[in-house]
């Protein structure tokens, strides 16, 4: 217990998925904990099931004017902010045939944009303070996907945006660290429209399923938050049960 002890995380897309088992864990863990999220009724209710150390704001993370907001009210709340977890995101599954451009800037201004957004103002917020990034990308950012084309190059827009920006920040004596998560399927409201539903417990406890639970990002989230982490900068660290490396 007390892991991230008093840290301020900022955790978007928060409301449902990953979002919201990082924030759990996080503020079991000790911190205190900034939902946003579009989805204000769900994100107000988890801030009510975590109580006074948790606050939701309702966010679009690929507007400037709300990232300025989330901030301002971030620092009005807490006083500073520690950790800022990118995680909200969008998926489609299509080919490149069928991916309009409306649905490529869609997903772009999501996945590529609110990252960067998120990434400008919060190294604002930390400069003088250190912190810690965490940007979920995805193994769609490392390896071939054919069935999202436009999702894989938002999120190899998050990587490579990860890794410039731990480099800036290492050589600015900032003190923040930047890293992103990759995982394969993980088994979350926005991958269960594609899979049918929720996955029976047997199939994410498989030694060979390519599909986790949620709480299983968390617990790297939290590692990533925690001073556990404090060399660990610019690191791609995959969790997908070597999915990626297989060729099976």
């Amino acid at each position: 217990m007390g892991r991230v002890q008093d840290k301020v995380c900022v955790i978007t897309g928060a409301a449902s998925g990953m979002g919201r088992e990082d924030a759990l864990l996080l503020a079991k863990e000790g911190a205190r904990v900034v939902l946003t999220d579009l989805n204000e009724e769900t994100g107000q209710q988890l801030a009510d099931e975590i109580g006074d150390q948790a606050i939701f704001i309702k966010q679009d993370i690929a507007s400037e004017v709300d990232w300025k907001r989330v901030m301002a009210a971030t620092l009005e709340a807490f006083g500073r902010i520690d950790v800022l977890v990118n995680n909200a995101g969008i998926l489609q599954l299509l080919p490149i045939e069928q991916t309009t451009l409306e649905i490529w800037q869609t997903i772009q201004r999501v996945n590529s944009d609110g990252y960067f957004l998120g990434c400008k103002y919060a190294i604002e917020a930390m400069k003088d303070s250190g912190g810690s990034i965490i940007n979920m990308s995805s193994v769609a950012a490392l390896g071939g996907m054919p069935m999202c084309p436009a999702y894989s190059a938002s999120k190899g827009a998050v990587a490579a945006l990860s890794r410039s920006l731990s480099v800036h920040c290492r050589n600015q004596g900032y003190g923040i660290r930047i890293n992103t998560i990759n995982p394969d399927g993980v088994d979350t409201p926005m991958v269960q429209k594609f899979t049918g539903g929720p996955l029976p417990d047997e199939v994410k406890q498989d030694p060979k399923s390519r599909m986790c639970d949620p709480v299983e990002i968390a617990n790297a989230v939290l590692f990533l938050a925690s001073d556990e982490s404090r060399f660990i900068n610019g690191v791609e660290l995959r969790v997908d049960n070597a999915q990626l490396i297989s060729s099976l």
